[in-house]
């Protein structure tokens, strides 16, 4: 597997794509959420070539979708995430945690 550190922005697409529902796991689907959940206000390709890199790391799958008369007969990439990719969720969480855990609790001004 290429690489298994997390971006930030990376993080944000695969905690999106967890929780979307199957049929709305694509691309259009995540800037949606991604605006709507994180105020991340992304370009869809900035959305793809992110989807695709994770894809090559192994965190997320892709299929295609049936195709709707909405999209003129294509087909939607829906994307799941990988048991690979909930791992590297769940690493990057302890790491956070870990580092927040770190601070001391002070009064912050």
């Amino acid at each position: 597997m290429k690489g298994t550190h997390l971006g930030e922005f990376e993080e944000l697409l695969l905690l999106t794509l967890a929780g979307l529902a199957e049929d709305e796991a694509y691309s259009i689907g995540l800037v949606e959420a991604l605006k709507e959940r994180a105020g991340r206000k992304v370009a869809g390709p900035v959305v793809h070539s992110t989807l695709a890199r994770l894809e090559q790391k192994g965190f997320v799958k892709s299929s295609l979708g049936g195709a709707t008369a909405e999209r003129g007969g294509r087909r939607k990439r829906l994307y799941a995430l990988s048991y690979a990719g909930y791992r590297a969720l769940e690493t990057a969480k302890q790491q956070r945690d870990a580092l927040w855990n770190f601070v001391p609790d002070k009064q912050w001004k």
